[in-house]
């Protein structure tokens, strides 16, 4: 392995973990490191380690090796899948052993313990033999486990369940050997009879196998959560057809290259980014934007990696491939966001860290507190195995990551990447949505709508000079004064961008100025008063003016269509209860217009880029908590700005945008829906921890009045973990109020 450079970030698979308290003390070994900032998340069973330089990967790996556990660079999610069939299988084969010999371990000993006249010669034999494969092989696990945390001086759930199994199987042998008897308990067997301890044996084998079925079932069903978030990588193409001097040949995805030209038949996936060399079809991109209905494409068209195609023979140019295409870098995304910890996981964290060792003090004293008061020392021993069994904190340290694991996976199979969970977590709190227009509220996609001369000029001669300062521009103005001019536009020179407000440059010769009233004034240009009228009367459009030589001489009306599903998702988040501002450098006519017709009732206007930062800002500093969602190109500082920044993704480069949220679907109800579903993750995360604090609240002080018996124990903490996984699994079924953006991803 290299030397890191500073800061740099490994990932690392972490094998041994069986709890939250776990992750937490891997965390302490790894930031006790100098320079080093890690988070290891108990969910997926991973660390993100932040290495300064000086330390390399293998560092890492080794402190985590000292603090009891195994870990490994982790490179592909392959490793990860063989890993986790390795582990559920071994978990497996211990369960049907356990629950082989539980059964009828547990009919013997309970009615030979019970019923004098049914024993026979060797029956307490008999019953050891049956509970020793259980306590020793299927149990083995947690054994192994609470040593590596003995040898550490630390402990972990394995340190209370392999204590409560060993000590119900030791208490069982020497009650069988010395003869000893005693009351019962409630929720377990009346017995009086000499040699009923035997049940203990039962005690040992049945909290065993519900363990062990426990975790082999939370452990698929954690798995079915991560698996979500390696579902979009997973719709890649594993294979592509290349064309070389006109033949296919088939490679690997993996070899292809920028600028090779491939085949994709009906029905193939597409296996990078590229355009459009040849044929016509329409492609399926519901497994990256969640948008059901196909695109058609043609000659010069962008595509997609990961969509599919449904219609007629392509040959398409790679731009993007491997880790650089759209799908690649939002399942690097959506992973991303589920290993960061939300606020409330940090404080779970801090008391799990503590939750073992509180536990192990409190089995003594109820141990203690029985044999103070009187009891007997059975009745003692029973209500302190009970809380060391109860007291698991496994659904504590699930309740939160399970949840953003699944609720981040959803969101990107519906064209929503959530890049961590401060990000879900903002998205809950907000209360105002500004809203952007171009490439927002509008498609971006303008057209000159009509022309105005002042003065002596022609309008061929307007566009013709407008056109050639505009060519050298990218704004989406630009381009349809461009394509009103028409081809034959002079060179420009001198030529000079001035962001969100217009161009200027020199064209045969002649200053032209391009922009708006706002620019003509600040560059000290008069504006005649029948240009003022026809901004004025411009109405929709945006009027744009053109100066030569330092004289208004034209104005071109452009104009772009508001999104077909503008107006629906604008009602969606007034009925979240949200306000809607929408802010732009438009004129106050045609920015009142296009809000009128999309239902929004506040209007910024005439705000310049480095203006918008500052009227978000504004917003905030009377209360509001604010969403800013924009074309992540000219609305850099806005999405900086805000609580919460949703850019509207272009291209492949969708982890450029300098936002917490990325909306790779063009639809604008994805802001809606992106909030609709932070809602039902973090009611999700409070009905996990309400569950998981209340089961371990009410739980404890039973167990430690003897009013559980240890079987109840052991099956009730086994089930709650289950729970909190299963409850996080059902966001996986979320559907958007509307169908048409129902995504078929999961």
């Amino acid at each position: 392995m290299t030397t890191a450079v500073a800061d740099t970030p490994v990932e690392l698979a972490v094998s041994g973990m069986t709890c939250a308290a776990c992750a937490s003390r891997i965390e302490r070994k790894l930031n006790n490191l100098d320079g080093v900032r890690a988070s290891v998340n108990y969910a997926t069973e991973r660390a993100i380690v932040h290495l300064p330089a000086g330390l390399e990967a293998r560092d890492a790996v080794e402190a985590v090796r000292k603090a009891g556990y195994d870990a490994r660079v982790r490179h592909r999610a392959e490793d990860d899948r063989a890993a986790h069939a390795t582990a559920v299988a071994d978990l497996r084969r211990r369960l049907v052993v356990a629950a082989v010999l539980a059964i009828p371990l547990g009919n013997l000993s309970i009615s030979l313990a019970l019923v004098p006249s049914l024993r026979f010669t060797g029956w307490e034999l008999l019953c050891v033999l049956l509970a020793v494969p259980v306590v020793c092989y299927s149990a083995w696990p947690f054994h192994r486990a609470a040593l590596r945390n003995l040898r550490h001086g630390s402990s972990s759930m394995d340190t209370l369940v392999s204590l409560g199994v060993l000590a119900s199987f030791g208490w069982a042998v020497w009650s069988l050997a010395v003869g000893s008897s005693g009351p019962g308990y409630w929720l377990g067997f009346g017995v009086t009879a000499a040699g009923a301890d035997a049940v203990y044996l039962d005690v040992a084998a049945g909290v065993t196998t519900f363990l062990l079925a426990g975790r082999y079932f939370e452990t698929r069903s954690r798995r079915n959560a991560v698996g979500l978030l390696t579902a979009l990588a997973n719709l890649a193409a594993k294979d592509a057809r290349v064309l070389r001097e006109g033949v296919e040949q088939a490679v690997p995805a993996a070899l292809l290259r920028i600028g090779d030209l491939f085949v994709v038949r009906p029905g193939e996936v597409l296996p990078a980014d590229g355009v459009v060399a040849e044929g016509t079809s329409a492609i399926d991109t519901a497994t990256v934007t969640g948008e059901p209905v196909p695109v058609d494409v043609g000659p010069g068209d962008r595509v997609v990696g990961g969509t599919v195609n449904r219609g007629g023979r392509l040959v398409v140019r790679a731009t993007e491939v491997g880790a650089n295409t759209q799908l690649a870098q939002m399942s690097a995304l959506a992973e991303q966001a589920a290993q960061g910890k939300a606020a409330v996981q940090r404080l779970v964290d801090r008391v799990c860290a503590v939750f073992v060792p509180v536990v192990l003090a409190l089995a003594a004293l109820t141990l203690a507190g029985w044999l103070v008061t009187g009891h007997a020392a059975r009745e003692a021993f029973t209500a302190s195995i009970a809380v060391l069994i109860i007291a698991c904190p496994c659904a504590l340290g699930l309740a939160t990551p399970t949840a953003l694991m699944v609720g981040v996976a959803r969101a990107a199979g519906l064209g929503i990447l959530v890049k961590g969970p401060e990000a879900m977590e903002a998205t809950r709190s907000v209360d105002t949505v500004v809203l952007d227009k171009t490439g927002t509220i509008t498609t971006g996609r303008m057209a000159v709508v009509a022309t105005a001369v002042f003065g002596d000029a022609v309008t061929r001669d307007v566009l013709r000079w407008a056109g050639a300062v505009e060519a050298a521009s990218e704004h989406p103005i630009a381009a349809a004064v461009v394509a009103a001019a028409g081809d034959g536009l002079p060179a420009v020179t001198a030529f000079e961008a001035l962001v969100g407000a217009g161009a200027r440059g020199v064209v045969d010769g002649h200053h032209v100025v391009v922009g708006s009233a706002e620019l003509m004034v600040d560059r000290g240009i008069a504006i005649p008063e029948t240009a003022r009228g026809w901004l004025d009367g411009s109405g929709p459009a945006t009027g744009v003016l053109v100066a030569r030589d330092g004289t208004v001489v034209g104005g071109i009306a452009v104009r772009d269509t508001v999104r077909p599903s503008a107006a629906d998702a604008v009602s969606r988040l007034h009925g979240l209860g949200l306000r809607t501002v929408l802010l732009t450098g438009d004129g106050p006519a045609a920015a009142r217009a296009v809000a009128d017709e999309v239902g929004i009732t506040e209007v910024l206007a005439g705000v310049r880029p480095a203006g918008k930062a500052a009227a978000v800002e504004d917003l905030r500093a009377r209360g509001h908590r604010v969403a800013v969602v924009g074309d992540g190109v000219n609305d850099g500082p806005a999405l900086a700005a805000a609580d919460l920044g949703m850019a509207m993704a272009r291209g492949s480069d969708v982890a450029a945008h300098a936002a917490d949220v990325i909306l790779v679907r063009d639809d604008l109800h994805a802001v809606p829906d992106a909030v609709e579903l932070a809602n039902r993750t973090l009611a999700t995360i409070r009905g996990n921890l309400v569950w998981a604090f209340g089961y371990n609240a009410a739980a404890v002080p039973l167990a430690a009045l003897g009013l559980l018996n240890p079987l109840i124990a052991g099956a009730a903490m086994s089930l709650s973990s289950v729970l909190v996984v299963t409850n996080s699994l059902r966001l996986r079924g979320y559907r958007p109020p509307r169908a048409d953006t129902t995504s078929t991803t999961t």
